[in-house]
């Protein structure tokens, strides 16, 4: 049986970040309409514009899939499979959990639009991929090859519980 888990809605904290980083292109939209600017910072503007709408389509999940075939993520714009045999645990984790595990991380991708997207370098636990739309309510998947994942599902418990069910994780 396959069950779909949305992404978390944003914490207060990234929606924040999400409206500061929409006010970019909007002001130098609005600078060059008052002709205060020149009129290629009105290109600029939809440029920044485009890119933000790629980084929703490409880089943001809408949500999660739990099939036979593993745990599929949900892209508006593509798909991304980590098959069943790949996956070796699946656990909850708050910030500071993450960070007394993990330490200090360096992001490689976006941040701030819409939440954390790409990868994440930490001192020691090496490259982490994650999507993540809040600062809590964690789920990191351990696989057992290659980097960690580290998601935010809307009902982290019942991901957790629902991954371990399907996969037959202990």
């Amino acid at each position: 049986m396959e069950r779909s888990f949305p992404m978390a809605p944003m914490s207060r904290l990234i929606a924040g970040l999400t409206v500061l980083a929409w006010s970019v292109p909007a002001l130098l939209l609005g600078l060059a309409a008052a002709g205060i600017a020149p009129p290629l910072t009105a290109g600029v503007g939809v440029a920044v514009a485009l890119i933000y709408g790629a980084i929703w389509i490409w880089w943001r999940p809408a949500s999660f899939g739990l099939g036979g075939a593993g745990l599929e993520l949900r892209f508006p714009g593509r798909r991304t499979l980590v098959e069943a045999r790949e996956v070796a645990n699946a656990r909850r984790l708050e910030a500071a959990d993450f960070k007394r595990e993990f330490g200090f991380g360096l992001r490689v991708g976006v941040g701030g639009l819409w939440g954390g997207f790409g990868w994440l370098w930490t001192r020691r636990g090496g490259w982490v991929e994650f999507y993540v739309s809040r600062t809590g309510g964690f789920v990191l998947v351990e696989r057992r090859t290659g980097m960690p994942l580290l998601v935010t599902p809307k009902d982290p418990e019942g991901f957790v519980e629902a991954l371990r069910v399907q996969l037959g994780l202990s």
